[in-house]
């Protein structure tokens, strides 16, 4: 980078190399930033499992699921897929490309936030983390 500098008029390389030290340690900060919000899901995704409780969100999940027909809708999906593709047209890999972005858009805003708050609660109960 300073070779590249060195090509520039004095006065504009002193600006380019603030830029450059600007962007570094906003850069820096951020990864920093990132770094601790990491350690901080790590963190909240180990008291769930040691205290049961990522195991009762996921099956109130996936009954809330079942019982507003989101896993029947996805199921059929997949059926039109494979059925628009052909069978031996279609990997695994290529099912779940197709039907993430439509699944994650099936879930009812009521699932959604009912499981936000089991969670919000969770944390408000386990304010140590």
């Amino acid at each position: 980078m300073l070779s590249i500098l060195g090509c520039l008029p004095r006065g504009f390389r002193r600006k380019c190399f603030l830029c450059v030290l600007y962007l570094k340690i906003h850069v820096d900060v951020q990864v920093s930033k990132m770094n601790k919000d990491a350690q901080m899901r790590a963190a909240i995704n180990q008291k769930l499992i040691e205290t049961g409780e990522r195991e009762r969100l996921k099956e109130l999940l996936r009954a809330k699921l079942i019982e507003c027909g989101w896993k029947d809708q996805l199921k059929a999906h997949c059926k039109e897929v494979i059925k628009e593709k052909g069978l031996e047209h279609v990997t695994v890999d290529d099912l779940v490309a197709e039907i993430t972005p439509k699944g994650r858009a099936l879930v009812p805003d009521s699932v959604k936030k009912e499981l936000l708050q089991r969670i919000r609660t969770f944390l408000a109960q386990h304010a140590s983390l």
